[in-house]
């Protein structure tokens, strides 16, 4: 009570720190002992005036009339002493709180470290590794190294953005704009189960009003949501690639931890149970392509049936889960589902390609699992067909649950319906006969109880893969509609008995599998079986026998039969494999006795590796190589407008300065609409060979030919998949277009470029030209006399043509660049006297290609005449006969060629190149996961042989692990 009341004095002094700011305990404190019998109060007050001794001070004295001025001084006095008095005692409550509420905090605190379980107990749960990292780790530096919470607040997202993104939703639902189906998939359908906030409400009666002035924004809006989805699907698959690719190299390192003994870590070797170690053999033998007539026998027990016949449910009550999808009369099974089932603390279910556990105890997980199934299956089938034959591997474990494989086959059909392939009758038997024929496969035969047995397809089919039924068990299911709609119920036991099919069985058993509805638990359908045959009189009057009915009964006897199966013939079955080994090992080191064994995904890493070095190599080249070749590449391509469509033109006109206005123009022309593209084009094509010219040389001494199709398949795909920066074409036109602007020719060395650039080039003109006349008049006299050539008769009325406009062109020399119809009349009328019959149109081809020879050999002796004509430029050809306008042309177009190839020169090393490393990379990925893509670029018999080598011996080592493991469990 003591320190009970020091606590409450305590009370009575105001706090400076609110309550809120003090220390969880110290709240705690205060609440427990706080008294407040007044709620008007504050409770600090209250304390106070109850439970200290301020509360009993003497009352105040009456003031004393105004005009006593010893009583004023004597008051004045006693206030002083009253002061100090309070002081002191001030100290004591100070004092007394201090030690009230130290003695508390420490109560409190044994009372609740008192009230916590003794955790020692339940040190075991934890494993010991787990102890000895504790101690390896400095769990203080751990701390330290944590980032401050200021840190983390900076990583969190901007609420205020988000807001205002909402509220850009919330008016495009007040617009009439349909979110819910566009966006379906992204998360916003959410935001349509809030149109009954008074917010949105009153969004919505505002907008109302100016609705017809935002009608045209629909269009804009709903684009802008479309390229979201599309971006927000593009993004969940890359992601969703990314994180299946991280499961299995998380599902690997985690097996290399375990297994790893470093810094005191015990090396411990992840134990499998006997069953899955089977089902691993299955599973690789399921995936193999048997050569050297080696063929899978191991046992399995093999689920066929009829279509809705209850294999289905069959499985399901020996799994003890309702895990397939389920149709009334639907096909459902597609391809065929090797269930391995084992025992086990928890009733999980996973994938053998996936590290998803799914917990069959609870009812969405069943729903996921069923998803999965139905969506593999569908995957699985290829366009065109119904069935698959590929195979899905699923694990089953839970507590009381028989160890055995089996495989559920698509039910066997007797008509093909609409939408389905016509060949899918024989497609599912095939799959059964591949599955049956095994001679060391389980038959587990099911037959629908409540139908004719007449119509049944499956049993046919069941007595001619096992005539003497060795390994066959016969399943009745339904046998309740049975009972209650067969008038003779001895034909149950004729068949049951073996009596009523041809075929035979090692047993027969009839089960119930529920009353057809898909909601049932496996609990109640167990239920319901059991009540059914204790009260069913095919049991009480002897027709059935007590260990023939019930599902319990039945996974029991196929369990027994199975491992009985597999342990009559496994061993000689590690021997075939162990035989197969041999012939293929001695076919290797005959055939290839210097290279090392690598399959396929071996094979593409090693290639992977060599396609990335030759791309690494593109970045080596030198700034100089690359602008040569762009310069080269870029005036060849453009060389033909130039002349053609400019300069020729251009040339044509009487003064320098129309020659100007015209090039001007033309050039203005060129930039805006050809120029950037063409240049663009140039460096793409560039690029392109020069990564296929590094990948052409990288061919030497160790380069391996079996890679030559996949590199092909990589680049081809890689140049697909590039695209040139968009922007770079609008940067690039500003640019050309400011150089061939310039006409400012600073020295003389710049002059005679020029000059030698426009005698290459007119000179590579002329020679084309000569030899275009020289096509069309045929050999000269020296030929026809030393080679024994002739002309042709259209080659002679040429070479007449030629000949009288030469005549022509000789007697004026200035003409222009088109015959006049008079002139063209002129040379007909002389060509027909003497008797050479000529066409105006042939007339007219022939002048232009000798005006062309024509003006090309003036231009050269022009140029050769600007050679000194630099003094006259930097004049401005003031008071001077000589005029080299076009030499300024042609040195416009040699700087405009030098700045483009500097600038693709510049995008190609610094964007592009890395652009395409980049696109190299992600098409080597993709085809690192598309199988069927490496299985069609990486072919050959060393490839194959490879593949089956590890292939068995990978079978052979899992068999004999899984033997020795046999033989320890006996």
């Amino acid at each position: 009570m003591a320190c009970r009341n020091l606590v409450s004095t305590n009370m009575g002094v105001r706090f400076r720190i609110p309550l809120q700011k003090l220390h969880p305990l110290s709240r705690a404190i205060h609440h427990r002992y706080s008294g407040n019998t007044n709620p008007q109060r504050p409770p600090h007050r209250t304390a106070a005036r109850y439970f200290t001794s301020m509360s009993r001070l003497p009352m105040r004295p009456p003031k004393p009339s105004p005009g006593s001025g010893r009583s004023h001084q004597q008051q004045r006095n006693f206030w002083v002493v009253r002061l100090a008095a309070r002081l002191l005692k001030l100290r004591y409550i100070l004092l007394g709180t201090a030690v009230g509420g130290g003695y508390t905090a420490k109560k409190t605190y044994e009372e609740w470290k008192d009230m916590l379980p003794d955790f020692s107990e339940y040190n075991w749960v934890i494993p010991d590794f787990v102890w000895e990292l504790s101690e390896q780790i400095d769990l203080d530096k751990l701390a330290k190294a944590l980032p401050e919470m200021e840190e983390i607040a900076k990583l969190l997202p901007d609420f205020d953005k988000i807001g205002e993104n909402f509220t850009f939703l919330k008016s495009l639902l007040s617009s009439g704009v349909s979110l819910g189906s566009e966006v379906k998939g992204a998360g916003l359908h959410l935001l349509l189960e809030t149109s009954g906030d008074p917010s949105l409400k009153a969004t919505d009666s505002s907008t109302t009003a100016t609705q017809d002035d935002k009608q045209y924004k629909k269009s804009s809006d709903k684009e802008k949501i479309d390229q979201l989805q599309e971006e927000l699907l593009r993004t969940q698959l890359k992601y969703q690639r990314m994180l299946e690719r991280l499961e299995k190299e998380n599902k690997e390192l985690r097996k290399v931890v375990l297994q790893k003994d470093d810094k005191g870590i015990h090396q411990r070797k992840i134990k499998k149970s006997l069953i899955d170690l089977y089902s691993e053999v299955l599973d690789i033998l399921s995936d193999y392509d048997a050569n050297y007539n080696t063929q899978d026998h191991l046992p399995r027990v093999v689920v066929v049936g009829d279509q809705s016949a209850g294999k289905t449910s069959v499985l399901e009550m020996i799994a003890q889960a309702r895990i397939f999808p389920r149709g009334s009369g639907e096909m459902m099974t597609r391809s065929p589902v090797k269930v391995t089932l084992s025992e086990g603390p928890h009733h999980v279910a996973l994938f053998k390609d996936s590290g998803r556990e799914f917990d069959l105890t609870k009812e969405e997980d069943l729903a996921a699992l069923r998803h999965e199934i139905e969506l593999r299956m569908r995957k699985s089938v290829k366009e065109g067909q119904t069935v698959s034959s590929e195979t899905i591997s699923l694990s089953v474990k839970g507590p009381g649950i028989q160890r055995m494989v089996l495989v559920d086959l698509p039910g066997v059909i007797s008509t093909v319906t609409t939408g389905m392939a016509t060949d899918t009758k024989e497609t599912i038997f095939s799959i059964s006969r591949a599955y049956m024929q095994n001679p060391n496969a389980i038959i587990l035969c099911i037959q629908d109880g409540s139908v004719d047995a007449e119509r049944s397809i499956v049993t046919d089919l069941v007595s001619q893969m096992d005539p003497h039924g060795k390994r066959t068990i016969f399943v009745l299911t339904k046998v309740d509609l049975a009972e209650k709609n067969l008038a003779s119920p001895s034909r149950i036991q004729q068949i049951v008995e073996g009596k009523l099919f041809p075929m035979k069985a090692l047993g027969y058993f009839a089960v119930v599998t529920g009353k057809g509805s898909s909601g049932e638990s496996i609990d109640s359908i167990k239920d319901y079986e059991e009540d059914f045959f204790q009260s069913s009189r095919l049991l009480r009057d002897g027709m059935l026998k007590a260990h023939q009915v019930t599902t319990k009964n039945l996974s029991l006897a196929v369990s027994d039969c199975f491992w009985k199966m597999v342990r009559e013939s496994v061993e000689q079955q590690a021997d075939v494999f162990k035989a197969s080994r041999f012939n293929l090992e001695t076919e290797w080191k005959n055939n290839y006795p210097r290279l090392r064994e690598l399959d396929r995904n071996e094979l593409f890493e090693k290639a992977k590796n060599e396609i990335l070095d030759e791309v690494i190599s593109l970045s080596q080249v030198t700034p100089q190589h690359w602008e040569s070749i762009l310069q080269k590449k870029l005036w060849e391509r453009v060389s033909t407008h130039v002349i053609e469509n400019i300069y020729l033109p251009a040339a044509q006109t009487m003064d320098s300065g129309t020659f100007n206005t015209t090039v001007d123009i033309k050039l203005k022309q060129w930039t805006d609409k050809q120029l950037p593209h063409k240049a663009l084009e140039v460096a793409w094509e560039t690029l392109q060979e020069e990564f296929a010219r590094f990948m052409a040389e990288y061919k030497g001494k160790d380069q391996d030919d079996i890679f030559d199709k996949l590199k092909e398949a990589v680049k081809d795909e890689s140049i697909k998949r590039h695209k040139w920066n968009e922007r770079a074409m609008d940067s690039l036109r500003v640019i050309q277009h400011n150089a061939l602007e310039d006409r400012s020719i600073t020295d003389k060395p710049q002059w005679d470029a020029a000059i030698q650039f426009m005698e290459e080039t007119l000179q590579t003109r002329l020679k084309d030209t000569e030899s275009v006349i020289k096509d069309m008049v045929g050999p000269d006299w020296k030929q026809r006399w030393l080679n024994w050539q002739n002309r042709t008769p259209d080659q002679h009325i040429r070479n007449e043509t030629k000949n009288e406009l030469d005549r022509l062109l000789k007697l004026h020399d200035d003409h222009t660049a088109y015959l006049a119809n008079d002139e063209v009349t002129t040379v007909r009328k002389n060509l027909e006297g003497r008797g050479v019959e000529v066409d105006p149109v042939l007339i007219k081809d022939t002048w232009h290609q000798l005006y062309r020879r024509h003006f090309l050999q003036k231009a050269l002796s022009h140029c050769n005449l600007c050679k000194r004509g630099f003094y006259y430029y930097q004049r401005h050809f003031v008071d001077s006969e000589l005029e080299c306008n076009d030499v300024v042309l042609f040195w416009r177009i040699q700087r405009m060629l030098v700045i483009t190839a500097n600038t693709l020169r510049q995008q190609l090393t610094n964007t592009e190149v890395r652009r395409l490393e980049k696109n190299v990379k992600e098409v080597l990925d993709d085809f690192g996961e598309d199988m069927e893509r490496k299985t069609q670029l990486i072919t050959g018999r060393r490839v194959q042989l490879a593949e089956d080598l590890k292939k068995v011996r990978e079978i052979q080592e899992k068999l004999e692990a899984f033997i020795e493991a046999l033989h320890k469990e006996k």
